[in-house]
């Protein structure tokens, strides 16, 4: 994960310390309970009057001090009344401060905004949880924002998490490798879940709770090295990114096929129409045709039979300036054309159909290199 978060340290102590003020206010409530039945019965059997039982009890152990309701004249009366007063008054001490423990916290919870913050979570559906605010988690969260997609970031780090609130996001303090913090995310009711945890480990282990929890949900997870996508695979995700294989991959488009990036960025509608065409699984790339290359020379039908069905060319800009938009089978490539092709499949295969030299085919006596 790259952390998990949202929060400052001091939040991050109200939710971990919070259950254990209430599990002791309950347990001193059922000590103080027991105390008061048992020592009530005594009395009873004493042959006192329920009445006046109970309320000796009450007095004693709220240490009122108004004075004995009957004579205690009896070894077992001054026995049990000096036990009710040990065993009540202690818990009554015990009680009061669990109170101003839970108390204080509600208050603590309610002045950083987390009870506001839960019931914000509680009301999502269909949202996206992201696990870990790093890099990718930061990018990833702006740009759901952007998109006004609702989602959840969860983060370990009180700090990260302080920086997501500040940006207005909601977010958990907490490890999303354990279900009870991806159940307080609203797991069972969300479309996606996004981890991208820098550890491998992490990211499988949330992979496997998420599904888990909920069989239905989208899982995207990261991966760092390649051997982890198989696992991620089999652990229940939907779709593995690896970081750094799309970033090598990227960088190498840029060095081979730099065209690309220039049409692309300097025409809104092809930069559309290239998202387009991601979403059916094919590509838009740019080559250019050197001189002496494979493809140089060929015409349009030529090049995309050699091509195999790995792409097909919608467009020819020539060196000179000109333009072909779809151009016929018989438009021939020149050395400098800037081709525009559709890939099916690896984009640098393709690509690199254009960017190899020609092949010297023999004739009789004599090579002959196409383009020449």
């Amino acid at each position: 994960m790259d952390a998990n978060g949202h929060g400052s340290a001091l939040s991050q102590g109200a939710n971990t310390v919070l259950g254990s003020p209430l599990r002791l206010l309950t347990g001193t409530l059922l000590f103080v309970a027991t105390v008061f039945c048992i020592s009530t019965m005594g009395y009873v059997r004493a042959g006192w009057p329920l009445g006046d039982a109970a309320y000796m009890v009450l007095l004693t152990i709220f240490s009122v001090g108004y004075g004995e309701v009957r004579p205690i004249d009896t070894t077992f009366l001054r026995i049990w009344t000096t036990l009710t007063i040990v065993l009540g008054c202690t818990g009554m001490i015990v009680l009061t401060g669990a109170l101003v423990q839970v108390f204080t916290l509600f208050q603590f919870r309610r002045l950083l905004g987390l009870d506001r913050m839960q019931t914000e979570i509680e009301k999502l559906e269909d949202h996206v949880v992201i696990c870990g605010y790093g890099r990718i988690g930061v990018q990833l969260a702006m740009a759901l924002a952007e998109a006004r997609h609702p989602f959840v970031i969860i983060e370990r780090s009180p700090t990260k998490c302080e920086e997501a609130r500040a940006h207005g996001h909601l977010s958990l303090v907490g490890e999303a490798t354990h279900e009870d913090t991806l159940r307080q995310a609203g797991i069972a009711k969300a479309r996606v879940l996004a981890s991208v945890l820098p550890d491998d480990a992490a990211n499988v282990f949330i992979t496997l709770s998420a599904r888990n929890l909920n069989a239905g949900i989208e899982i995207i997870a990261r991966g760092e090295a390649p051997s982890t996508e198989s696992k991620l695979f089999h652990a229940g995700a939907d779709k593995v990114v690896l970081p750094t294989h799309i970033g090598a991959e990227r960088i190498t488009e840029l060095i081979l096929y730099p065209a690309t990036g220039k049409a692309v960025g300097s025409d809104g509608a092809v930069s559309d129409m290239k998202r387009g065409l991601h979403d059916l699984g094919l590509e838009l790339e740019v080559v250019t045709a050197i001189k002496h290359g494979a493809l140089t020379g060929l015409n349009v039908r030529d090049a995309e039979r050699q091509g195999n069905g790995a792409f097909f060319i919608v467009q020819i800009d020539r060196a000179n300036g000109q333009s072909i938009a779809h151009p016929g089978d018989e438009v021939r490539i020149e050395p400098g054309d800037s081709v525009m092709l559709v890939v099916r499949g690896s984009r640098l295969s393709a690509g690199a159909i254009f960017s190899a030299p020609a092949r010297p085919v023999r004739h009789g006596r004599s090579f002959i290199t196409p383009g020449r």
